[in-house]
């Protein structure tokens, strides 16, 4: 297999590495969400006129047509930046489902994805869902014209952010049945929901935003409906897999610079006269890091390879990189924590907020236990 990236994949990694490189701060972006809006409007703008919002969305919405490997590519730069700016909610995730479900009223929304104008958060989990996006509690009946939702969903991240929801629930079927799922997508504010909604937003321990939304009676009209009525879950389940693979990367990204900065550190900070990174001890420790970087971009690229794979294979491909993905995360960045000493969770020092990121990677798209049952069913003879 050809691991090399072509001449225009290598200029759009350069392209987005120097965009953060000179734009990305840590200190304004931690700022931006601790105290600020949760993310930089300037920073999204950026990457809308670099190209980086429709690299891999449909050139007849004004994208530029990539796959999975431009996707691999602007993950990775995107963890290695720590950006927090919902790129995989809004472009992976939203521009996945609207890509699958099509019709105009999708394309018209990707058009401004593409242009930087739209944002999305996909309301997919409830409380009783655990780590299934198929046992779908929340229900859209017929009112008329209108479609009625009521239910709960809950950590419905870059929520606080959105122009725009696109919501699962059932209008048919069993709880946890795969047929009778719908999608539907309504302009949003969380500042100030439309009638029917409630809305209770937070910052989570890696520093995004979420909110858990309960919809009462909320109405939306018969166009709001994506795709075709019941059957959902054949353009939601590509589409998470598409996003797992991506924060894979991103991990990868992330997992890159968390190593770099402790060999940094370690060779810098003395004890007894030398660096500490002389001590075999240490060294034998961050060579298990490395170990396990090398693994874990073996594994996304399996992933993202495999995206377009039959769908089995796909699925097997995905969650071999998650459960890969979860371990090193934990390993490396506990490491690193560790070998930085006291100073690895001050909120002035970059690995902290890393460490924190890699921990919610752990969990995101469903646990490494969730995922070695996934993979096992779908290895059964």
């Amino acid at each position: 297999m050809n691991f090399t990236f072509t001449d225009e994949q290598q200029m759009l990694r350069d392209a987005v590495a120097g965009f953060f490189a000179s734009r990305y701060g840590l200190e304004n972006s931690r700022s931006a969400v601790k105290t600020g809006a949760g993310w930089q409007p300037e920073i999204w703008r950026g990457l809308a006129e670099l190209d980086v919002l429709g690299a891999t969305l449909p050139e007849q919405v004004g994208g530029m047509g990539g796959g999975p490997v431009e996707s691999m590519i602007l993950a990775e730069e995107i963890g290695r930046a720590l950006v927090v700016e919902p790129y995989v909610d809004t472009v992976v995730i939203g521009g996945g489902l609207l890509r699958r479900s099509g019709g105009e009223s999708a394309e018209e929304l990707l058009r401004t994805i593409v242009t930087g104008d739209a944002r999305i958060a996909f309301a997919a989990l409830e409380p009783t869902s655990g780590e299934t996006r198929h046992d779908v509690s929340v229900t859209a009946r017929r009112d008329g014209d209108d479609w009625v939702l009521d239910g709960t969903k809950i950590v419905v991240t870059s929520a606080p952010l959105a122009t725009h929801l696109i919501i699962s629930a059932r209008t048919s079927g069993e709880r946890r049945a795969k047929d009778g799922i719908s999608l539907f997508v309504t302009e949003f504010d969380a500042s100030a929901p439309p009638a029917g909604v409630e809305v209770h937003s937070y910052r989570t321990i890696d520093d995004r935003v979420g909110s858990d939304l309960t919809f009462t009676d909320f109405r939306l009209p018969a166009t709001a409906l994506l795709g075709t009525e019941g059957d959902a879950w054949p353009v939601i389940e590509p589409t998470i897999d598409e996003a797992i693979a991506a924060i894979a990367s991103e991990a990868v990204g992330l997992m890159r610079k968390v190593l770099g900065d402790t060999v940094e550190y370690t060779g810098q900070r003395q004890q007894f006269g030398v660096p500490i990174s002389s001590f075999q001890v240490l060294q034998h420790r961050m060579v298990d890091m490395y170990i396990e970087l090398e693994q874990s971009i073996a594994a996304a690229y399996l992933a993202a390879f495999a995206l377009n794979a039959e769908p089995a294979e796909r699925a097997r491909s995905v969650s071999a990189a998650k459960v890969t993905i979860a371990r090193a995360a934990r390993f490396i960045g506990q490491n690193a924590v560790q070998l930085h000493g006291a100073m690895g969770m001050t909120e002035e020092l970059a690995i902290g907020h890393y460490f924190k990121r890699l921990t919610a990677i752990e969990r995101e798209f469903g646990s490494a236990d969730f995922h070695l049952a996934r993979y096992a069913a779908l290895t059964k003879p």
